[in-house]
């Protein structure tokens, strides 16, 4: 496989590829530091990476894929627990990492090569195959340590590809965005994206309303956010009309990693003009769907299943749903170029991931509509209700609660009841702590708007949602104790 970087080698050399901050790198200048780094690195199978918001990361991880070697990111507000499981589990040969920066203990038996983003070296990609691992990314596993998620370079180009068909996105795009970079969105779409286009990326740091419209009012085109970051962003639409102008020039804004609240939607469509794009992914299979430049932006909706990448819903047994009705809940399944190879050591854990016939299973419960739009409802594990004979997803009574003016977060789950087999639970974020909604106007809002048997059962009000770094609720952290 030739390089994933074509732009490395014939790319406007005077473009800036990579802007953090106050520091940029252009293309000719990333060329020659990543080349000079990955005749550094050579002959290692795999190494870590200490994947800070800097350009130093970008460029480590630039470096690793070029010299053919798989990278691994690791999260640097993990623990010492958690980073000693990594790296038992994947043998780094060396970790990369930006001068200066502090490493902390568990990191100090491995050699540690310090990126220089100033070196100069002779661009020159490593032969490689499809199959050869790009990244092992770990995944916040509910259950034990964190399993690694091997993606191979044929998955990465793929994906790359399908969303630049999905989103008409060339190197004339310059996308701005806050997102870290251990994990699939902010580093795979957010700073391998752009450079496979040969287009520039101008990350945040620390993410603000100011920063977006700061870039966003300078030529950037793109947006990529999650669903905490937008409602910011919607938050602060209204008294800021230069976000709103800044927003309404950008060509494509999208969000992930979690569901956009269909009020979120609305509030920014109706002060920019522009509506939020939404699209759907996973660590070990990269991005199945999204909403395509060209289609509809349909709130809720994760768009259709992109180039390459087959999609189906299964019922509890594993049996396809042979009609899509936009009502029948159902598991994804995904089949494509953009699944990961294997968790790394885990044969067992791999094998029961797919079916006979090499279907992933995702775990996440979707309705799919007639024209092929998927609509996630929520995780199998944690956001699958079934109460009185109904399968009933916890994402669509929470864009529910979210509509009413008096809660401002809201997340959904079940507990047992010896009646209905389980009952709806809602965990609340009031818009005023001093005048909660109580839990017959939240039931008799969400039983008008959806049907009666989704409404909560049960209120329970708090003053913030567990999340985690990428802004999802942890389900499991809220308790009915």
């Amino acid at each position: 496989m030739s390089s994933l970087f074509p732009a490395l080698a014939d790319g406007p050399p005077e473009r800036i590829a990579l802007r953090f901050g106050e520091r940029s790198l252009t293309y000719a200048r990333l060329a020659a530091a990543t080349g000079a780094l990955a005749d550094r690195i050579a002959g290692h199978r795999r190494v870590a990476v200490w994947a800070t918001a800097e350009l130093e990361t970008a460029v480590a991880v630039v470096a690793a894929l070029e010299a053919g070697i798989a990278a691994v990111p690791l999260n640097p507000k993990s623990g010492e627990k958690e980073l000693g499981h990594i790296l038992s589990d994947s043998a780094p040969g060396l970790v990369l990492a930006a001068p200066g920066d502090e490493l902390p203990d568990a990191l100090k038996d491995l050699e540690r090569v310090d990126v220089d983003v100033r070196a100069t070296g002779a661009h020159r990609p490593t032969e490689t195959s499809d199959e050869d691992p790009a990244l092992v990314v770990y995944t916040s596993g509910t259950t034990g340590p964190p399993k690694g998620a091997v993606l191979p370079r044929r998955a990465v180009a793929r994906t790359l590809d399908a969303l630049a068909d999905a989103w008409q996105w060339t190197g004339d795009d310059v996308l701005v965005h806050g997102l870290p970079l251990f994990h699939v969105h902010g580093l795979v779409l957010g700073i391998l994206g752009p450079l496979r286009r040969g287009g520039s990326v101008r990350h945040l740091g620390r993410f603000s309303p100011e920063g977006v419209a700061r870039e966003l009012g300078d030529g950037a085109t793109m947006l990529f956010g999650v669903p905490t970051m937008y409602h910011r962003l919607a938050q602060a639409l209204p008294e800021d009309p230069q976000l709103a102008r800044a927003m309404g020039s950008a060509r494509l804004l999208v969000s992930g990693s979690a569901a956009l609240p269909v009020h979120d939607h609305e509030r920014i469509a109706e002060a920019t003009g522009r509506r939020v794009i939404e699209r759907y992914g996973m660590t070990e299979t990269l991005m199945n769907t999204s909403i395509r430049a060209d289609g509809e932006a349909r709130p809720g909706t994760v768009g259709v299943p992109l180039p390459g990448v087959e999609l189906r819903l299964v019922e509890e047994d594993g049996t396809p749903i042979a009609a899509y009705d936009g009502e029948t809940v159902g598991e994804i399944q995904v089949r494509g170029p953009n699944l990961f190879t294997e968790y790394l050591n885990r044969p067992d854990a791999t094998r029961d991931a797919f079916t006979a016939d090499g279907w992933f299973r995702t775990g996440d419960m979707a309705v799919r509509d007639p024209d092929g739009y998927v609509r996630i409802v929520g995780r199998k594990a944690t956001d699958l209700i079934k109460s009185g004979g109904y399968k009933i997803g916890a994402g669509e009574i929470e864009n529910a609660l979210l509509e009413h003016p008096g809660v401002r977060e809201a997340a959904v789950t079940g507990e047992p009841d010896a009646d209905l087999g389980e009952r709806i639970v809602a965990w609340v974020v009031p818009a005023d702590p001093e005048k909660p909604p109580t839990v017959e106007e939240l039931a008799d809002h969400v039983a008008r708007r959806l049907a009666p048997h989704k409404r909560p059962r049960v209120v329970h009000h708090l003053d913030a949602l567990p999340r985690n770094d990428m802004g999802k609720i942890m389900k499991r952290a809220l308790s009915h104790g």
